[in-house]
């Protein structure tokens, strides 16, 4: 029975129509090790030579009162990893988008989560014995890392093959919420008079789905609008686990601005380049050094512990650590960072 504002609708299905529906939990565990950022993945746990995955596991109501107390129950199980920082990102249902199942499987409900953790010689060791290891997230989405500059992959092979997807009259009407594909793409990648947006990281994944371009566009049979190599963009994930991937990347780049989660990716004690790298490292483009300290002063996000690190070889750089009283003093104590 369905209950709108209006009126009740009853609606009568027999037993064999009874939806059948599963609920999944599934962590984006993310770290950051020198200036490279990583994520957390597993092989198929049926040895089946398929992608790997995020970790995940169903929700069980008789056995977790919420969403959070199952996902760290199974993820702990799978890796051993004990979670500091967790928030939910965000629920997926679409049908389709799920690794081919058998027709009595249960449809299957996503429930996305990021975590945020930092890599140990202990962890690693149980991560070994479990079969789960750090994999870099640029490596699923290689047009991110603008770093360097603008990345090779998107100027010689996404550009142009969007580019003349736009032109081509058979696509070009191609298009989701009465955008066209050309209104997309620029919305999306910065193209044309717009500017390249680091927090669009799912409208230029679901883009490059929807054109049938990425390895889980083939998976879940569509349609490829393109006769192009799809294994170049980047590496693909089961079910839509890479869907949640970059929902968590847009989600963390955005929330550098206004919440000081970077430091849960950081030791107790680091230096300003240290900071400066890990913040680059996942918005993904290169900082001026004087105004990101300039930046770091006027926020007083860090506190010097007095101590000193001669880890590069050079002169002894100074020591920080997170200043926590920011928390108690103003309510978006973040790094409104800008590219340089």
């Amino acid at each position: 029975m369905i209950t709108t504002c209006q009126d009740t609708i009853e609606i009568e299905m027999a037993p064999e129509q009874t939806p059948s529906i599963e609920i999944a939990l599934n962590a984006v565990i993310v770290s950051v090790v020198d200036s490279t950022p990583y994520v957390l993945t597993l092989p198929d746990l049926k040895g089946r030579p398929t992608m790997d995955s995020l970790p995940s596991g169903p929700f069980n109501p008789l056995r977790h009162r919420t969403f959070e107390i199952g996902l760290r129950e199974f993820v702990h199980a799978q890796t051993a990893l004990p979670l500091g920082y967790v928030e939910q990102l965000y629920t997926f249902g679409d049908r389709g988008r799920y690794t081919k199942k058998e027709a009595d499987e249960p449809h299957v409900i996503s429930v996305g989560y990021l975590a945020l953790t930092r890599q140990t010689p202990e962890s690693q060791q149980m991560l070994d014995q479990l079969g789960a290891k750090w994999r870099p997230w640029y490596s699923f989405f290689p047009w991110e890392d603008w770093r360097e500059g603008k990345p090779e992959i998107l100027q010689n092979h996404i550009d142009p093959l969007l580019n003349q997807l736009c032109r081509d009259t058979k696509t070009s009407n191609t298009g989701v919420s009465g955008f066209k594909l050309k209104d997309r793409y620029q919305l999306s990648f910065g193209a044309g008079a717009l500017d390249w947006d680091e927090e669009r990281v799912l409208d230029r994944y679901e883009l490059m789905y929807a054109l049938g371009v990425v390895p889980e566009s083939l998976r879940d049979g569509r349609t490829s609008l393109s006769s192009q190599d799809h294994v170049r963009f980047g590496c693909g994930l089961q079910f839509d686990h890479r869907r949640i991937l970059a929902t968590a990347l847009s989600r963390l780049r955005a929330k550098l601005k206004y919440r000081p989660v970077i430091f849960e990716l950081m030791p107790d004690e680091f230096t300003l380049t240290d900071l400066q790298r890990t913040v680059e490292a996942i918005s993904g483009h290169h900082l001026h050094k004087q105004n990101f300290r300039r930046l770091v002063e006027v926020g007083q996000l860090v506190e010097p512990t007095g101590g000193t690190s001669t880890a590069t070889g050079g002169r002894p750089a100074a020591l920080y650590r997170f200043r926590r009283d920011i928390l108690k003093e103003r309510p978006a104590p973040g790094l409104r960072v800008s590219r340089n």
